[in-house]
């Protein structure tokens, strides 16, 4: 079966790219986590989460945590953790009416790189992996279908200083964002679950 479409096939006839594109996917494009692909997951700090709503309206969010706080649990198995938010659910409850979901990761640095993963994925609560991941409310597992490096060359070179001091740790207690207080959201924001 192959990973592209009808929309993406004109387009790469238009541009003489079909077997370009076939080449890529005969070549990279595997549906079960390397141990490579395990590594650099686990290496990140951050990561693009794309989620449709039940009419396929986009929506795409940006994932953080400390580095390790995506696992790849099996070869056919990532999970990430859901951290107190805003409390929209914008990607968690597209994600519950309809799982389809596509994930990119990217490092910044010396070595720019790029790995995307498109899959399904399931919102789980009290699984037996949510007390290896400090300041979970639940955890999302995604099963892979296409998982593809991406050419990282417009990749701008960024260096991360400093780790986002809210990102939950294990024994600390959490920071509560400023936003949270302000008059406009003060009476309604929820208490953070432990």
């Amino acid at each position: 079966m192959s990973m592209y479409h009808e929309g993406q096939r004109g387009l790469q006839d238009e541009f003489a790219s079909r077997a370009l594109a076939d080449r890529l996917e005969q070549t990279l494009r595997h549906d079960l986590f390397t141990d490579r692909d395990a590594a650099f997951i686990g290496a990140q700090s951050f990561f693009f989460l794309a989620t449709a709503d039940d009419q396929g309206r986009p929506d795409c969010s940006f994932k953080g945590g400390p580095v390790g706080f995506v696992r790849v649990t099996a070869p056919d198995a990532l999970v990430f953790p859901d951290y107190d938010g805003n409390g929209m659910f914008k990607s968690l409850g597209n994600l519950v009416v309809n799982p389809q979901v596509g994930l990119l990761f990217m490092s910044t640095g010396e070595k720019p790189q790029r790995l995307r993963v498109n899959g399904t994925a399931q919102v789980l609560r009290d699984d037996p992996l949510m007390s290896e991941f400090p300041g979970a409310h639940l955890l999302i597992k995604v099963t892979p279908r296409d998982i593809f490096p991406n050419c990282p060359r417009y990749i701008p070179t960024l260096v991360v200083e400093t780790p986002s001091v809210y990102a939950p740790e294990a024994g600390k207690s959490a920071i509560e964002p400023d936003w949270k207080a302000f008059p406009i959201f003060a009476d309604v924001v929820p208490p953070r679950r432990t």
